[in-house]
């Protein structure tokens, strides 16, 4: 991702903040004057969204910082950690909602459905600007959780329209808190994804849409390569890969034509334009068996 294309996505990301702030007060305020749980939900939600977005601007505009002395791949890992927080956060707020409406389906409250409904159409408004705000760059993971905590409100504000349409037509209270349990579900399930990719990345795990065995087929049938070995795939910001091989050479064709090919296909092919390559001649894993072997043997 370029510099332009990270300054633009702070900026997306700080209006949706902007948005969300301004709307979550009336939200808050109407969940607790409706006595809507589904509301209070969505409002809940809405106003954790103020933290996370929060954190994904602060995430963003910090991933844009150069690499330095101390961090010489530079800071798009922050973004990893911030959409795992986020996340983190998304799932124990979830499971809050669903607990909450276990406890209120033995007994449903009353609730004021016009208001929920003046309220929830309000939010489906707000929420569908948002993500259009959002969707164009919803690559990376961070944005990948910003964008999850909208569409959690977009699916909240849905939920409360249908409860109280439910609740005004036909009486039926017990939409508001069936509403709930199954926006929380939805959001438990979209967090956890994000979590389980946060984590692949952290542990430098090969990007999903990546195969280590093509890629490490496509080096070994280059010209010039007998074998290939010690390659590992990673990501930084779960975008951008990288990649790192050892190339042991069969002098059937001159090294620098090797590398030159060599990188030219792995970035055609799979999009890998970032790759340490390592070139060796075919003995040189003797050498290096025989100078350690010396190395290691006791003097006489």
């Amino acid at each position: 991702m370029g510099g332009h294309a990270e300054q633009r996505t702070a900026t997306r990301l700080g209006l949706v903040l902007a948005l969300t702030v301004g709307y979550a007060i009336a939200e808050v305020a109407g969940g607790f004057a409706s006595g809507s749980l589904a509301l209070l939900a969505d409002a809940g939600h809405m106003t954790t969204d103020i933290l996370a977005l929060s954190l994904a601007v602060l995430a963003a505009w910090s991933a844009r910082r150069p690499p330095d002395r101390s961090r010489t791949y530079g800071y798009a890992r922050v973004e990893i950690l911030a959409a795992l927080g986020n996340s983190v956060a998304l799932v124990v707020i979830a499971l809050a909602i669903l607990r909450e409406a276990w406890l209120r389906a033995f007994d449903p409250p009353q609730v004021q459905a016009g208001l929920m409904a003046a309220i929830a159409a309000g939010g489906l408004v707000v929420n569908l600007l948002a993500m259009r705000l959002l969707r164009s760059h919803a690559h990376g993971l961070n944005l990948r959780a910003a964008y999850l905590h909208v569409m959690g409100d977009l699916l909240g504000s849905l939920g409360v329209l249908v409860a109280a349409a439910l609740a005004y037509g036909l009486g039926w209270n017990w939409a508001d808190v069936a509403v709930s349990a199954v926006v929380a579900g939805i959001l438990v399930v979209g967090a956890v994804r994000v979590v389980l990719a946060s984590g692949n990345v952290l542990l430098e795990g090969a990007p999903p849409h990546l195969d280590t065995a093509e890629v490490q087929a496509c080096l070994a049938g280059l010209a010039g390569v007998g074998e290939v070995h010690d390659l590992h795939l990673w990501s930084l910001g779960g975008h951008a890969p990288l990649l790192s091989a050892h190339l042991v050479l069969d002098h059937s064709v001159p090294a620098e034509r090797v590398l030159r090919e060599a990188t030219a296909e792995i970035a055609r092919r799979f999009g890998i334009d970032h790759a340490t390559l390592q070139v060796e001649p075919p003995d040189y894993n003797i050498i290096e068996q025989l100078t350690s072997a010396a190395a290691s043997k006791p003097p006489a």
